[in-house]
């Protein structure tokens, strides 16, 4: 993952962080190896370790009297917060409210990373404290049914043994050298699809549940780096096919079973990436990841009031990710915020000689993606959207109508930006734009060839069902897609390379589809195009196949619910913010701006506190 000294510029960022009885200990660094915090909690700091602490209110201490025109000024005058030209208590007591610290009650249910370090860094709680009551979350509710006539969620496969281990190690790292990390001691829940080498890697199939690999995914390699405790394996869609969430891992032969959404236990979660959607929401850890081909990580995102990323397809390694369709593929975050988000963001970027398109971005990345949230983001924004993508009914009348909770979300979406300072442009539907977003995922016609790979490279030796065939034979999958396994089986390496290959017509129309949507944003000058996720606990249209047919990012996050009179009363639509490549800080700006002026994100009432 990248290592680099961190310089962090300055933007307004609103914090609460208390400022009496503090003891969080001080640091002496002068580099930082990874981005700790949002600008905020940096841009008064004195010491040179990039946050705030007490070792900077000693500083402070020691200066107060000194006033501009004294020798020494310049190395103070940053915290000359009042602007009066003098070091004064008044500046000590804004400095102090730059700290994460909160010596307040801590409330886990929905406790972003701030609050989290803050209470940790104030002894109010640890890191193994909040590992256990995750843990204990997931006892009490993940397999249990939450009133009759209800679903379980059925959101985790696999709860990690070393998980207090690696929250004690945490804390330890904390009373010794301090926050270190914004992801310090912060439990993570992965799909599991991405390879652990303290939990098996199922895929979501009972046929690998001995998947045990002695390595992590490169991205899970990042966020252990960074502090985060790996809590937990997320179910998903086996091998992360589709947006149903039905899995067959630890189940006997010929048994599966459904991921419910939270919100409403008897619709989906969404899929493939419905576990972490369903954990993260019912607050069964504190951030996710999932993947995403053709919306895996927007489809459950959207149905559980989550934010997700779908970076630029090259910002994240693959590599020990177990694959649908490489062309394609890319993990990211799930979260309960934007914040939470771009942090995750942060520790899970990078080039990696394991995944030979993360060189594409060198030079392009930031120091943090926490620099660009800000709340004023919107002010002075170009947002574009393609009216097909609001109301699909002109595309083909007898097969599409315009879904009436996601036309008035989008239309108050678009008020509420404009509010903000945001010009909306409605843009002329391009003669190509059909065919881009007509043009199908890869998961048929490359599945074979990239799981191979996989399987070369990663797969367990006591697997057996190494091969399509394999696993039909064993009789431990999802047993309706038995035609669906036996129809990427027979793909041929000729047809593999006639889709996908260098010359291939899926890579054609993916690269050209790339150069048309960067032509199309420089040609109206907008910051980002915009269009809904999906429907309640629905797709829209071939929304979802924009950012993967041209590998550009997107961000989702919560626009709204349904309402009286409309369907599932309640039920969560996300809007999906789409920008240029490598230019995740632009989207991930307008979409904390949005967060920030609506606050949509709910909170299922069937997992509240336990006592």
């Amino acid at each position: 993952m990248k290592t680099t000294t961190r310089t962090i510029a300055v933007a307004a960022i609103v914090g609460t962080a208390a400022a009496t009885a503090i003891s969080v200990p001080a640091t002496a660094a002068t580099e930082v190896d990874a981005p700790l915090l949002m600008p905020y909690y940096t841009d008064l700091d004195l010491t040179g370790d990039a946050q705030v602490t007490t070792a900077d209110l000693d500083v402070a201490a020691a200066a107060i009297g000194t006033a501009s025109t004294d020798a020494g000024w310049a190395d103070v005058s940053v915290i000359d917060v009042d602007e009066d030209g003098e070091i004064t208590v008044v500046d000590i007591a804004g400095l102090s409210q730059r700290m994460v610290y909160d010596d307040g009650p801590f409330d886990l249910i929905e406790a972003d990373v701030i609050e989290m370090q803050a209470a940790m860094n104030a002894g109010v709680t640890t890191s193994v404290e909040i590992t256990q009551a995750y843990l204990d979350r997931i006892a009490a509710y993940d397999t249990v049914a939450q009133g009759e006539g209800e679903r379980a969620l059925n959101s985790i496969i696999n709860t990690s043994d070393v998980a207090l281990d690696a929250a004690a190690a945490a804390d330890a790292e904390r009373a010794a050298e301090g926050m270190t990390s914004m992801l310090l001691g912060v439990p993570i829940a992965l799909k599991d699809n991405y390879n652990t080498y303290d939990m098996p890697t199922t895929a979501g199939c009972g046929c690998w549940d001995d998947n045990q690999t002695d390595s992590d995914a490169t991205m899970v390699e990042g966020l252990r780096d960074a502090g985060a405790i790996i809590l937990a394996k997320a179910s998903l869609d086996e091998f992360a096919y589709g947006f149903r969430s039905e899995f067959s891992a630890y189940q006997d032969a010929g048994e599966s079973t459904y991921i419910a959404s939270p919100y409403f236990t008897n619709e989906t979660a969404g899929g493939s990436s419905g576990g972490t959607g369903a954990a993260i929401a019912a607050n069964l850890a504190g951030i996710g990841f999932g993947t995403d081909t053709g919306g895996s990580i927007r489809v459950p995102s959207s149905y559980n009031a989550l934010v997700g990323i779908r970076p630029t397809v090259g910002l994240s390694s693959r590599d020990g990710i177990v694959p649908l369709a490489l062309s394609q593929d890319t993990g990211g975050p799930m979260a309960r915020s934007v914040l939470d988000a771009a942090v995750a963001l942060d520790a899970t970027i990078g080039v990696d000689d394991g995944d030979p398109i993360t060189a594409n971005q060198a030079g392009l990345t930031p120091e943090s993606y926490t620099a660009s949230l800000d709340p004023e983001a919107l002010d002075g924004a170009r947002i574009g959207y393609i009216p097909v993508m609001v109301d699909p009914t002109p595309a083909d009348p007898e097969r599409y109508s315009a879904d009436p909770t996601t036309v008035r979300l989008f239309d108050q979406t678009v008020a509420t930006m404009e509010a903000e300072g945001a010009t909306v442009v409605e843009l002329e539907q391009p003669e190509w734009f059909l065919d881009l977003v007509n043009e199908q995922s890869g998961s048929t016609d490359e599945f074979r060839h990239d799981l191979e790979e996989y399987v070369d490279a990663y797969l367990a030796p006591e697997v057996t069902a190494r091969t399509i065939p394999e696993i039909v034979e064993s009789g431990r999958f999802v047993t309706s897609r038995e035609r669906t396994y036996n129809t990427r089986a027979a793909i041929t390496e000729e047809q593999y390379e006639a889709w996908a290959g260098p010359e291939g017509s899926h890579t054609t129309i993916l690269a050209q589809g790339k150069i048309d949507m960067h032509a199309l944003l420089d040609e109206y000058d907008l910051d980002a195009i915009m269009y809904p996720s999906g429907t309640p606990y629905g797709t829209q249209w071939r929304n979802l196949r924009l950012s993967p047919n041209t590998g550009m990012p997107t961000v989702t996050l919560p626009m709204g619910q349904s309402i009286e009179g409309e369907d599932l009363p309640g039920a969560n639509v996300n809007i999906e913010i789409l920008g240029r490549d490598y230019d995740e800080e632009t989207i991930l700006g307008l979409a904390y701006s949005f967060e920030q002026a609506t606050e949509y994100r709910t909170t299922p009432a069937l997992y509240p506190a336990l006592d």
